[in-house]
């Protein structure tokens, strides 16, 4: 039994409000790790609450957010960048004293800035979180048991946030199999945008650029691995990609500025028919790539949980 079972008691109570890919998959994990407390999902959609209890991801449902957490002893926010402020503020005079408080957001910065807004001088409980894990799929129906086997989760605690409550919520993911790491908001942010947003972004513009042009239908048609690979992230859900661009939006227009610093340079060089200093700049880019791929690949040393089996290995992007 983890850590966090033992530091909230085997009645320990864990609300997942949003319980979609990401809240679906930690509660499947969480219980063939063997939490023995009860997980509540809680969401404005009911059907798809009903379907994360069929699959056996929540206990039960709660359609009332004050409800689910009346005798939380861990709540996790599993939505949209965009509506976790107003969450927070629905839920917080229901909230137990003790109780604790993370997320699943890709964005740090803004999630602190909207639990200092709705939750005031209650930030000892509050521990900002990010599992790096996902898929092109959304909603609970592509939950995972998996899916957090041998991935990331990045913790950025506020100055407030107590130890207790730190070491918490890194029980709560490490016993579902993830890895867990911590930076500061500002690090994450800054990482996040170069090493997830940003390509998210690139791939839904393209697609975006190619599916408006007459002759589209060739392109998809005789589309192949390359652009497969390349595009398989514009497949993401929508509504979660505007909040992350707009609450990380300094960080990716800077980077999007660097990009276009590039891509500049590239069209001078093919303007030149420079084709050495081309050769030099796919020869770095490849050899960063395959670096990357090698320190990924020998990086994990923890120990994974049982039900990860031999899926301990490395993260999609999210």
């Amino acid at each position: 039994m983890s850590d966090l079972a033992t530091a909230v008691t085997p009645a320990a109570r864990l609300v997942i409000v949003g319980v979609g890919l990401i809240g679906g998959s930690l509660g499947l994990a969480l219980k063939a790790a063997g939490f023995d407390g009860e997980i509540i999902g809680s969401g404005s959609r009911e059907q798809s609450l009903k379907l994360a209890l069929q699959c056996g991801a929540i206990d039960r449902y709660e359609l009332d957010l004050q409800a689910a957490v009346s005798g939380a002893s861990v709540v996790l926010l599993a939505v949209p960048m965009g509506v976790m402020r107003s969450v927070m503020g629905d839920i917080a005079a229901s909230l137990p004293a003790d109780a604790v408080i993370t997320d699943a957001g890709s964005v740090k910065g803004s999630f602190a800035e909207d639990a200092r807004a709705a939750l005031g001088n209650s930030l000892a409980r509050v521990v900002p979180g990010h599992p790096i894990a996902g898929s092109e799929n959304s909603g609970v129906a592509a939950a995972k048991v998996d899916l957090f086997c041998g991935r990331r989760v990045i913790l950025t605690p506020l100055p407030e946030s107590s130890d207790a409550a730190v070491a918490t919520v890194r029980s709560l993911w490490e016993m579902s199999g993830a890895e867990v790491h911590q930076l500061s908001l500002e690090d994450h942010d800054a990482a996040l945008a170069a090493s997830s947003h940003l390509p998210h972004f690139l791939s839904f513009a393209m697609v975006d650029m190619f599916a408006a042009r007459e002759n589209k239908d060739d392109i998809f048609r005789f589309a192949a691995g390359g652009f497969r690979d390349f595009t398989r992230i514009a497949a993401s859900d929508p509504v979660m990609w505007r909040d992350i661009a707009l609450s990380n939006r300094d960080a990716v227009i800077s980077l999007l500025d660097e990009y276009s610093d590039a891509i500049d340079r590239f069209r001078e060089q093919l303007q030149d028919r420079d084709g050495k200093s081309m050769a030099l700049m796919f020869s770095r880019a490849r050899e960063a790539r395959r670096d990357w791929a090698e320190m990924v690949e020998g990086r994990t040393e923890v120990v994974p949980a049982a039900h990860c089996a031999d899926k301990f290995t490395d993260s999609e992007d999210k």
